[in-house]
């Protein structure tokens, strides 16, 4: 593992906690909790057990928000109805968290449920995927693409051997054929895509830093004419 004197040495906390409890997989909140100490900008996020807390944090971090399921028997949320977006107001999440519940219990009624992620909602950008993976020929590697569905409809990826510098991050974002849509296609504003590459860096350190990561990935990570916003980290360690 990486010294603790680094700049990940909050990461690297939570990521021995996780170790401690025997998973390999971060739970979202853990896996945001590593994305934001690595210096990368994350909406307002917390992990609720019951709705009461829902609402009094929802009230707090404004609307609209997201409500997303938290369980390691559950890799697909969407699947099993366990994530809603745009809840605009406090009735709306106590009907939404009741309808998230009912939802689990009857499409997958065993599953340890540890509480319900309530995330800002951030208005809607450019998205593209930023991951890292230890490969077993390589060692570790970092990731760029255009995000959500365009990640698996062009398979418009590209990758580099980590660490990468902010040079090169800039290079393989350059490279993707989907660059143009982040240069200012047909007038279209331009995105920030200093800070996507810096991103980029971040990510590729934090691969490379800490060896008990296996992989990471933003997907989505928002893009936009200023700054960048991870919404969503997954994080499987060794």
């Amino acid at each position: 593992m990486v010294a603790k004197d680094t700049k990940f040495k909050d990461a690297l906390k939570v990521i021995e906690n996780v170790q401690a409890s025997g998973r390999k997989i971060l739970f979202p909140d853990e896996a945001m909790d590593v994305i934001k100490s690595s210096g990368i900008s994350t909406p307002a996020y917390t992990l609720v057990k019951t709705v009461h807390e829902a609402s009094v944090e929802t009230k707090s971090m404004g609307f609209p928000v997201v409500l997303k399921i938290v369980s390691p028997d559950v890799l697909h949320k969407s699947d099993v109805g366990g994530v809603v977006i745009g809840v605009e107001n406090e009735k709306e999440v106590e009907r939404n968290y009741a309808e998230i519940m009912n939802n689990l219990f009857k499409k997958v009624p065993d599953a340890d449920i540890m509480g319900i992620l309530v995330e800002k909602q951030m208005p809607k950008t450019t998205e593209v995927i930023v991951g890292g993976i230890r490969d077993e020929q390589f060692g570790p590697t970092v990731m760029f693409g255009l995000g959500g569905i365009f990640v698996e409809l062009f398979k418009d990826v590209v990758f580099r051997i980590a660490p990468v510098t902010e040079t090169e991050a800039l290079e393989m974002i350059k490279e993707i054929k989907g660059y143009s849509v982040l240069n200012g296609y047909r007038g279209a504003e331009r995105l920030d895509i200093q800070q996507l590459a810096r991103t980029v860096v971040t990510i590729s350190e934090l691969i490379s830093d800490i060896g008990e990561i296996k992989e990471v990935e933003l997907n989505p990570l928002l893009v936009y004419t200023e700054g960048v916003t991870a919404i969503d980290a997954r994080i499987i360690i060794k």
